[in-house]
């Protein structure tokens, strides 16, 4: 059965299209509870505070219908998507739909579980089913609701107590609008236990010329002294539309590293939210957009210091040419039991045309008088002194203004940790940035 999201469609019209569509997918009480708040949210409107910058009337005016498993978009050619030396586990996901014919699991099931959530769900596996909607909470976000409510199959990962995972475990979301105009769901819940690290990398991609609607949600368990590296690549094409909603629970001394890099694509919605619950918490967070033509980037981020002794640190860069907008708005809260928190934020941007926007909004909340935090914002253009120099010296004006800004991109890509993820990275903002600005 399709079900419409359009302007015609109401919201309980849409809900008891769902309930049909998803009769056959495991985890029906969450669901259940999903629906039943989201008919209550509703799709969130221009005026909504969280959404205002965001557009969702956009994607009502498109008439997206539910994706259903689709055997022929499982037949693609997926290697054209991979990252080149970067060894590991291969997750394929199609369309939300984890598949097992592309995904290449190297690593034996006795040392580290990847497999598909729902199967893990109908299999009531103890750890899918105590962090499965845990740490994503359905009744505060309509995006979130409606994933819970539709997703088909998604992707676990469990790392068991001090098992340390040497190599990345690669999840290459491709999405399909060959057919029309889509909607489609993914969900992740990754569980890192004591001692343990891993590193996840997801790289987003697409094929054909229809209008596609995607939501991602990930929960992550990063258990006491664990480490969790995860790396967003979002290079999806011009007319995809996506909510990617992050939710990673911290426990005392884990280590948490979050990189997210927003290429391209028409309406990127980005919702990162840390909740550090332990002392002795250290997390950083970085985020770099290249935007142009009229593609909107949007992210948000909270990070909330529940207990007292931890460090967070956050660094977004933003770079806007033709008619494109970016946005940012990261919010700190410090609770009064969180004493000795340090906590910074930062968030830097050039407009390189004059249609080109930011919205930038970074914001503390402290309820904590033992704190070192800080935040702030600064948007710009390109330094023309700077520019002109560099012409003088012989380069042409183009290749110098790509290297001044591959300069103000560098202080987030040099953080990356890998190293062929890391040259595969520098390349693509590289080529990006002498192309499109």
């Amino acid at each position: 059965m399709n079900v419409a999201v359009n302007e015609k469609n109401t919201t309980p019209e849409v809900v008891s299209q769902i309930q049909k569509s998803i009769a056959q997918y495991p985890a029906q009480a969450y669901r259940k509870e999903a629906l039943e708040a989201f008919e209550k949210l509703g799709l969130p409107e221009n005026k909504s505070e969280e959404y205002k910058n965001t557009p969702i009337t956009r994607l009502l005016q498109k008439n997206f219908v539910l994706d259903q498993p689709n055997a022929a978009a499982q037949k693609l050619d997926v290697k054209d998507f991979f990252i080149p030396g970067v060894e590991g586990n291969v997750i394929v996901v199609i369309n939300g739909v984890f598949s097992e014919e592309h995904s290449v699991i190297v690593s034996p099931s006795s040392e580290i579980t990847i497999t598909n959530l729902g199967t893990a769900i109908a299999g009531q596996h103890p750890v899918a089913m105590a962090h499965l909607a845990k740490y994503a909470d359905s009744s505060a976000d309509a995006f979130t609701a409606w994933n819970t409510a539709t997703w088909q199959s998604g992707v676990f990962i469990h790392v068991p107590k001090g098992k340390v995972v040497e190599k990345p475990i690669v999840i290459y979301h491709i999405h399909d609008a060959r057919g029309g105009q889509v909607i489609t769901a993914g969900r992740n819940l990754i569980v890192t236990e004591l001692n343990s690290e891993v590193t996840i990398v997801e790289k987003f991609d697409s094929v054909g010329d229809g209008n596609h609607f995607s939501t991602l949600v990930t929960e992550a368990e990063v258990a006491e002294n664990a480490g969790f590296n995860h790396y967003t690549i979002q290079n999806d094409a011009g007319n995809r539309y996506q909510v990617v909603t992050t939710n990673i629970h911290q426990e005392r001394s884990s280590r948490v590293n979050t990189y997210t890099f927003t290429l391209s694509g028409k309406l990127v919605r980005n919702n990162l939210q840390l909740s550090i619950d332990g002392e002795g918490i250290e997390s950083h967070m970085f985020g770099l957009y290249l935007v142009t033509g009229d593609t909107l980037a949007d992210n948000h981020t909270v990070v909330d210091h529940r207990k007292a002794n931890s460090f967070s640190n956050e660094l977004y860069k933003g770079i806007m040419d033709g008619n494109s907008r970016g946005v940012f708005n990261g919010k700190i809260y410090v609770r009064p039991q969180a004493q000795k928190t340090n906590a910074f934020q930062a968030n830097r941007n050039i407009l390189m045309s004059d249609k080109a926007t930011v919205n930038t909004k970074p914001q503390l909340e402290i309820w904590a008088d033992d704190v070192k935090c800080s935040h702030g914002c600064t948007t710009g253009q390109l330094d023309e002194e700077a520019l002109f120099y560099l012409q003088t010296r012989g380069i042409a004006q183009e290749t110098a203004r790509a290297m001044m800004l591959y300069a103000f991109a560098a202080e987030i890509l040099e953080n990356v940790k890998h190293p062929e993820l890391k040259a595969y990275l520098d390349e693509l903002v590289s080529e990006r940035l002498h192309k499109n600005f």
